[in-house]
């Protein structure tokens, strides 16, 4: 087994410092070559091994994982990582089909892309993800507001926490919190999916694409009482979603 490549030259600069987990020389030295000479630092990790040294070591802004790595289960190992670390990720994958995107979402995923891949939509979902997980602040006519009180929930935008009924910290990935974000700014309005889509990722949603579902369901295990019969995120039949709780600002 190879030791983890280092990081590309850049590292330690203040910019974007990505993860590549993959096992592909090829799409190695792609990525690499690319990513760094867009701005961003890069490592590398060839293997499950590798990406938990490497993540003991620095800290890491985003992590590219393929799910087809020779020393552990992908999915497996996602739902590992999720465990310890929360931040932005996004699966790069030959697994293209449906079931695979929806389980790999699931477990935490902030985006999906699948092999192969142009490089440039890469680098712009690469750029949402990472503009997605920087800190919010508060609009220029609500400084005074710093967070949302809802259902005995409190979520605080300025350090992006969010706590449960008893004051315990409930981890979000980086999708979760800005589509809770989102909902939480325009209470009882219903939004459509390409709009949450459009939000979330800058794109609309395509005729199969189950991911705001997916992270709708993630949301609601966190957040309801009773997830099967949701009474704070709310479906509405052929329209979408709607945050039907009262919502107080603070």
């Amino acid at each position: 087994m190879h030791a983890p490549a280092p990081p590309s030259p850049s590292a330690g600069s203040g910019l974007p410092h990505v993860l590549v987990v993959e096992d592909d020389a090829e799409i190695v030295n792609l990525l690499s070559r690319y990513l760094s000479g867009q701005g961003m630092s890069v490592s590398v990790a060839e293997s499950a091994h590798q990406l938990h040294h490497v993540l003991g070591g620095r800290e890491v802004d985003l992590i590219l994982l393929d799910l087809g790595l020779p020393d552990a289960d992908g999915l497996t190992l996602m739902r590992e990582l999720r465990q310890r670390w929360h931040g932005p990720l996004i699966i790069v994958s030959g697994r293209g089909e449906p079931v695979e995107r929806i389980v790999g979402l699931e477990l935490g995923a902030d985006d999906y892309v699948t092999k192969p891949f142009d490089l440039r939509e890469l680098l712009a979902r690469i750029r949402s993800v990472l503009r997605r997980a920087q800190p919010v602040a508060p609009p220029p006519e609500r400084r005074d507001s710093q967070g949302f009180e809802f259902d005995g929930l409190k979520l605080d935008v300025a350090a992006r926490q969010l706590h449960d009924r008893s004051g315990q910290p409930v981890a979000l990935t980086t999708g979760e919190f800005e589509l809770l974000l989102a909902l939480l700014q325009r209470p009882h309005q219903v939004f459509s999916r390409d709009q949450l889509m459009n939000a979330l990722h800058g794109r609309e949603s395509g005729p199969y694409d189950r991911a705001i579902d997916v992270q709708i369901g993630r949301l609601r295990r966190k957040l309801e009482a009773n997830p099967a019969e949701p009474a704070i995120i709310k479906s509405v039949r052929g329209a979408g979603y709607l945050f039907a709780a009262p919502v107080r600002r603070f």
